[in-house]
């Protein structure tokens, strides 16, 4: 999974407070009513379809890590490499908050966002024994933990307009038995009482993960696990976090485990997606492929009744862990980032 950023946090705090003031000018193309700017249509990268053309609703954040490569990119005078760049630096970004103390970094977010009258989109990623001990290892040491964190996270949020993606892989790791099963009481009930705890803000919602359909094949396996975890009482479920499966793929698989799961509606990742998945040599196809792009950019104008957005979940040019030369997982890497970039379509 794709861990967080490794970049100091009250840096990172400090300096998207000084440039709230500054986020609507640099977001200003993001935003334009008549659909111009960089979630502008063009051609579905995988389906050679029209791309939706609505502007995205979600804010921009002009301190990312792609942003700040930009400007160094300019400074450097590498200016086609910053000039690529800005098809992710422009665009808006999940925030993955801090493993520690998620507040701040919330608070900072969620008041340049009003600025620009726009919605933070959020990962909770923190659920004890995540990720099976693997490249992003850790989470909470226990529920209690859990729940503390939980809880700031959401007080952090208040009544700002947000969305949550809450703990990708959670679900997925139960359903494909990587998740020992004497936590597995203990994680449904995690997830149920975060449902609750982050719906009890009226203006925030909340899509708990359901994995991609090249991991959990068959969607009534998750579709148990999806209602153990209170999807009921979600906004819905979220698919392909930090993966690369395509558009067309993702959202057949979205329908069906819809259907199981008594009509949920859900939104797909397609931030690395727009080459579709690995092909060939398939060990660890998750991690830093080569050759992959840029996927549709992130937009509601999703013309289905069920899918609610195309969303840019994981943060691209962030790596997935140390595979194929790769740093840490959650650290920037630039130059993957900029072949993402370059071979995006739109």
């Amino acid at each position: 999974m794709s861990g967080r950023r490794t970049v100091s946090r009250d840096v990172r705090v400090l300096c998207a407070l000084a440039a709230a003031a500054l986020a609507a000018v640099l977001t200003a193309g993001c935003s334009a009513p008549d659909g111009a700017g960089p979630t502008a249509a063009g051609a579905d990268p995988v389906r050679g379809e029209p791309a939706p053309s609505a502007a995205s609703p979600y804010w921009v954040d002009p301190d990312s890590d792609a942003a700040r490569q930009v400007r160094a990119w300019d400074r450097a005078g590498r200016e086609d490499d910053a000039k690529a760049l800005r098809r992710i630096a422009d665009r808006p970004v999940a925030l993955w908050p801090a493993w520690d103390a998620p507040g701040p970094e919330i608070v900072a977010a969620t008041k340049a966002a009003a600025e620009t009258k726009k919605t933070v989109l959020l990962v909770a990623y923190n659920i004890p024994h995540r990720d099976c001990g693997l490249y992003s290892a850790g989470g909470a040491k226990d529920a209690d933990a859990y729940r503390s964190w939980l809880g700031e996270f959401t007080e952090a949020i208040g009544d700002a307009p947000a969305t949550v993606i809450l703990e990708p892989d959670a679900l997925p790791h139960i359903a494909d038995g990587c998740t020992p099963p004497e936590h597995h009481a203990e994680r449904y009930q995690l997830l149920s009482e975060a449902v609750d705890t982050l719906k009890a803000n009226a203006r925030t919602k909340v899509y708990l993960d359901a994995g991609n359909p090249d991991w959990i094949v068959e969607p009534d396996k998750i579709a148990g696990t999806l209602r153990q975890a209170g999807i009921d009482r979600a906004d819905g479920f979220s698919l392909n976090v930090s993966n690369f499966q395509s558009n067309a793929s993702v959202k057949e698989y979205g329908d069906l485990l819809s259907d199981a799961v008594g009509g949920a509606h859900y939104v797909i990742d397609t931030s690395r997606n727009g080459g579709g998945p690995l092909t060939g040599d398939r060990a660890e196809a998750w991690c830093n492929p080569p050759g992959r792009a840029l996927g549709t950019p992130p937009t509601t104008d999703t013309r289905s009744d069920r899918l609610d957005a195309y969303l840019w979940i994981k943060r691209p040019g962030e790596s997935d862990g140390t595979c194929r030369g790769g740093p840490e997982a959650g650290t920037w890497w630039p130059e993957y980032a900029l072949g993402l970039a370059e071979r995006a379509k739109s």
